[in-house]
This record gives structure tokens, C-alpha cells and sequence, in this order.
């Protein structure tokens, strides 16, 4: 089975809502996530997320801490999910690759389909 490595933000703003993204495109366009992407040859993960917030937001973050690793298998693939805690600086996001976004309470996550990988670290989003 193929196997990928990828990083998420999981971005909080200074009232303790989190951002969830929408899939515009792909095998799971329509299901919610956290903003990251496919960590490249010679990046660390953390240089990953910085780049691939960049490109599907056009801003940088800051990076608080790793939330946890998650490990999914779906169908055809094996995931590794590095989740991040962040926050971002600056303006508010811009959506390049992402059909639609929502800043959701604690107490709004389950409240969108999350992707299944995504949905595991949702409870313990409750707990930050």
C-alpha cells in the first residue's frame, strides 16, 4: 500500500475558534479539513506546513507546538497526519485551493464532515 506523509494547521484565532477548510478538488472534494498538504524531498515537517500555508492560504503562521501524529489507512493509501497547533499572522486567509472555510467554536467542530482522518483529532481539540 502507498504511503503519505502529510502536515496539517490546526489555527486558532485569540477567541478560541478553530479554521476548517473544505476540499474543492479531489478523490474527497467536499469533505472539511485542516489546511496542510504533502511534506516534500528535504523539508521537515514543520517547513512543510510554513509552505503549504503559504500556497493554499497566502499567509504565514505561527507554529505553537504538534498536537499528535495520526495514522489512517484509506483505501489506497496509508497516512501519516502531523497535526501542528498554530495561529496566523496577518490578514485573514485567502482560499486558493479550498472550496469554502469556517472559524467553528469547540463546540461547532462536529457540526461539518470532517474527513476521517481529521475526525480523530477533532475530540482532542476539545481538550486544547
Amino acid at each position: 500500500m502507498k504511503s503519505i506523509e502529510v502536515v496539517a494547521a490546526v489555527i486558532r484565532d485569540n477567541e478560541g475558534r478553530i479554521f476548517a477548510t473544505q476540499r474543492g478538488y479531489g478523490d474527497m472534494a467536499g469533505g472539511w479539513e485542516f489546511p496542510g498538504g504533502k511534506i516534500e524531498a528535504g523539508e521537515t515537517p514543520r517547513q512543510a506546513l510554513h509552505r503549504e500555508i503559504g500556497e493554499e492560504l497566502d499567509r504565514d503562521i505561527t507554529i505553537e507546538r504538534l498536537l499528535d501524529t495520526v495514522e489512517w489507512d484509506y483505501p489506497s493509501f496509508h497516512l501519516t497526519l502531523h497535526c501542528f497547533l498554530c495561529h496566523l499572522q496577518g490578514k485573514p486567509p485567502v482560499l486558493r485551493e479550498h472550496k469554502a472555510a469556517l472559524w467553528l467554536t469547540p463546540d461547532q467542530l462536529h457540526s461539518v464532515q470532517w474527513l476521517p482522518a481529521d475526525q480523530s483529532l477533532v475530540k482532542k481539540l476539545s481538550e486544547i
